[in-house]
């Protein structure tokens, strides 16, 4: 097997639009804080909630936040298998049932618009059969969480490794 490697000049460098907002408005790094702040104290383990923030920002292409979300997982101790099989899931043996049922609403909160009725009745089920209703409730808050911090990326253009 041959591994390539690139020179770090053929690396394209990309640069934020302006300042991060959650910066640059009063209290705004203080508002999303408080919500991940907020999920994290719900009692949903810390890899579910790197996970499903990891999977929000595959989706939503936010480059900041996958290699961020990335690291976290890797910290936390999982297989290489594990976080490279993030964005496959569904086929992947490397989750648990509520793992699984935490990836869904994420992927379904994440999309809304792809469903008229995107949390069915179905996933309900399957997440109360993991999660208590602080818990959901934690889910909740952190995939809201991410979606700000990855909307707010994606629209200044905020490239991985730099704040």
């Amino acid at each position: 097997m041959t591994i390539t490697t690139t020179a770090s000049s053929d690396l394209v460098t990309h640069k934020a639009r302006m300042p991060h907002p959650a910066f640059l408005l009063e209290g705004g790094i203080d508002a999303i804080s408080g919500v991940n702040r907020a999920a994290q104290a719900s009692g949903v383990p810390e890899e579910i909630l790197h996970l499903v923030s990891l999977r929000a920002s595959q989706i939503n292409g936010c480059s900041w936040c996958v290699v961020d979300h990335s690291r976290q997982i890797v910290e936390d101790g999982a297989a290489p298998e594990r976080l490279h099989a993030v964005a496959a899931w569904r086929d992947a043996p490397y989750f648990t049932a509520a793992e699984r049922a935490a990836l869904e609403l994420t992927e379904v909160l994440t999309r809304l618009a792809d469903d008229h009725d995107p949390v069915t009745d179905e996933l309900w089920t399957e997440l109360s059969a993991h999660f208590d209703r602080k818990q959901v409730s934690g889910l909740l808050f952190e995939i809201g969480a991410i979606n700000v911090w990855n909307r707010l990326n994606a629209a200044i253009r905020q490239p991985a490794g730099s704040f």
